[in-house]
C-alpha cells in the first residue's frame, strides 16, 4: 500500500466514522424532540384552556 493509498484509506475511514456519529447525534435530538413533544401535549391536554380564557365568576 503506497501513501496515496494509505491516504485514501484513512479519508474514508475518517469519513465513515463522522457519518455515524453525525447519525447517532440526530437521532438521540429527534427522539428527545419527540419527547418533549409528547410532554407538551400531555400538559396542553390536562389543562385545555389554560392561558386561553378567564374564569370571571363569583
Amino acid at each position: 500500500m503506497n501513501a496515496v493509498q494509505l491516504k485514501q484509506a484513512v479519508t474514508i475511514s475518517l469519513t465513515k466514522q463522522v457519518q455515524e456519529t453525525a447519525q447517532a447525534q440526530a437521532s438521540i435530538m429527534l427522539e428527545g424532540f419527540a419527547k418533549t413533544q409528547q410532554n407538551i401535549q400531555a400538559a396542553q391536554a390536562s389543562h385545555p384552556s389554560l392561558g386561553k380564557t378567564i374564569d370571571i365568576r363569583a
